[in-house]
């Protein structure tokens, strides 16, 4: 007789393409962006689903304004302490600007590159119609690949700056029409779910009605099947940025800013280290005397 087991829950399994895919009007997706072991550890305990090593390493990590400075071989160190610190969470890989824009020679090269060298299990790039023949490129050897339409912060200088789309009707990029055909693209491309950041709510309900695959909102209203945000936000780690799309859970760095200045100030005056917190060595013991030798 074969033995039958019980099905873990959603929550409870290893997170997975498929069960990304077969989220989609069952249950809520979360995503969260991370950099490093400590963190990832953190979100990955706490029920995050999965977790994006995003080019917003850039800004947040390195100190850029924007996100195009960051290299392939930086996202890919990066990703490895990300990978090392989750056991459930999807990790899903950023590519960075110009590693799959080029060709989808050189994208596929360096999408393999973040599966084979960093351990992540899907890759995300950026835009739409364009993007559809690289995004296949990659579907077809097997690499996952989730699409972002919208604000796309790669495009930050076509944009003029890190501005809404989809607020204007037309075809060219960014207008609304262009993103629901954008959306389109990457879904027959074969993405497995679609980031859409900075679109006005109803446009990105209207998007996630019209694929079939999950879209993950950033900056982009509640009818989404699942939402985005930067882990530096939601922590309260930088006050550099103030996204509207973001809410702060906590003022992780006010407290840590606190924390750190009750320390120099205890060395300062004198009153940490204290026993507590030092060594001592144990009681001497002197050497054995030899034979006749005088006291």
């Amino acid at each position: 007789m074969a033995r039958t087991t019980r099905n873990a829950s959603f929550e409870e399994s290893k997170v997975t393409v498929p069960a990304v895919v077969g989220s989609k009007g069952r249950r809520k997706l979360t995503m969260l962006t991370a950099y490093d072991f400590t963190f990832a550890r953190i979100a990955d305990a706490a029920g995050v689903d999965m977790l994006l090593v995003g080019d917003s390493l850039a800004m947040v990590v390195q100190g850029h304004e924007n996100t195009l400075g960051v290299t392939m071989d930086e996202m890919i160190y990066h990703a490895r302490m990300v990978v090392r610190g989750r056991a459930r969470a999807l990790v899903v890989g950023d590519m960075p600007f110009l590693s799959y824009q080029v060709s989808p020679t050189e994208a596929l090269a360096n999408a393999g590159r973040f599966i084979k060298e960093a351990g992540v299990e899907a890759v995300k790039l950026e835009g739409g119609i364009h993007m559809a023949d690289t995004v296949a490129r990659l579907v077809n050897v097997d690499i996952p690949v989730v699409g972002h339409i919208g604000l796309t912060p790669q495009s930050v200088h076509r944009m003029g700056g890190h501005k809404v789309q989809g607020r204007q009707s037309g075809h060219a990029p960014g207008a609304r029409e262009r993103l629901i055909e954008d959306a389109r693209a990457l879904e027959a491309a074969g993405v497995f779910a679609i980031v859409i950041e900075g679109v006005p709510a109803d446009l990105a309900a209207i998007i996630t009605s019209a694929v079939s695959v999950p879209t993950i909102g950033i900056g982009a209203g509640a009818a989404c099947d699942g939402q985005v945000l930067v882990l530096h936000d939601v922590l309260g780690l930088d006050d550099r940025l103030a996204p509207k799309f973001a809410k702060r859970y906590a003022e992780i760095g006010r407290a840590a800013g606190d924390a750190i200045a009750a320390y120099v100030g205890e060395v300062r005056a004198a009153s940490f280290p204290t026993a507590e917190h030092s060594f001592t060595s144990p009681r001497p013991v002197q050497p054995a005397r030899a034979a006749g030798q005088e006291s």
